[in-house]
């Protein structure tokens, strides 16, 4: 079965305009009837409703697809065997938004028998939103997206999301050998690292500790301005991954060669 991938990003576009119009709704109240999931992160009314609309405009144009929400979980199995596989993050950063601050989005992306090939992450707060469909190229607010040409780690922007797991192995040494041979580090995460990796302002991402779902979207993104995107390991994502190495291609192999080294 194909079908439009065009036509596809424009469903997701819209469904995440409505999610992020159901956000802002609820940014700033005082009661965002915050609930703990079993796994310790929070939960909101914002983010149940954001799903819901974005899994209703979704199926109402793809209804033989799976589905796999951050809220609902899976619509079949574990969507390891599905064809078409929509990941959906409705609020991607829900500890900044119960915190008050805007470092928080809506992720979208498409599997295609397990390779990700359209993804849409929407910041309503900030009012950016960056798409991409494999082989055709990066976007934001209808601008070309492109990495940078940074070749020396010397010259390099790096930043970091988290990074509890990495405090626990060799990678923690390579970090700091990082911080000592890179020219500036912050501390973006969320989106916003992965958007300006993507337009070129900063040169390496990586993170430890993440969910497939916070990712899959970016991935293309960054994919299809020129970057490369694996986990800390090299390997291709999957829906198992859990840590991210993403950067300017020369950049990213040298990386990598000194965490493959520190095992």
């Amino acid at each position: 079965m194909s079908i439009d991938l065009q036509h596809a990003l424009d469903t997701a576009l819209r469904a995440a305009r409505l999610a992020g119009a159901i956000i802002e709704h609820y940014a700033g109240q005082q009661s965002l009837g915050v609930m703990i999931k079993p796994d310790a992160t929070p939960v909101t009314r914002a983010d149940i409703e954001a799903e819901a609309i974005i899994l209703a405009t979704l199926r109402a144009e793809f209804p033989d697809h799976a589905y796999y929400g951050e809220e609902t979980g899976h619509s079949d199995g574990d969507g390891s065997n599905a064809e078409w596989l929509w990941l959906i993050d409705p609020l991607d950063g829900t500890k900044s938004f119960v915190r008050g601050y805007a470092m928080y989005s809506t992720q979208i992306a498409l599997m295609h028998r397990g390779e990700l090939v359209l993804g849409v992450s929407h910041a309503s707060r900030v009012g950016e939103t960056a798409w991409a469909i494999r082989g055709q190229g990066a976007f934001r607010d209808g601008h070309p997206l492109k990495v940078a040409t940074t070749a020396w780690l010397s010259k390099a922007h790096l930043s970091t999301g988290n990074l509890k797991t990495l405090t626990r192995g060799p990678g923690w040494a390579v970090l700091a050998g990082l911080i000592q041979d890179t020219a500036r580090i912050r501390g973006y995460g969320d989106f916003w690292h992965y958007h300006r990796l993507a337009e070129g302002s900063i040169d390496l991402v990586l993170e430890s500790d993440v969910n497939i779902l916070d990712i899959a979207a970016l991935a293309v993104i960054v994919r299809e301005a020129g970057g490369t995107f694996t986990d800390l390991s090299g390997a291709e994502l999957t829906l198992a991954t859990t840590s991210v190495l993403a950067g300017v291609p020369a950049l990213h192999a040298e990386v990598l060669a000194r965490l493959q080294a520190a095992r």
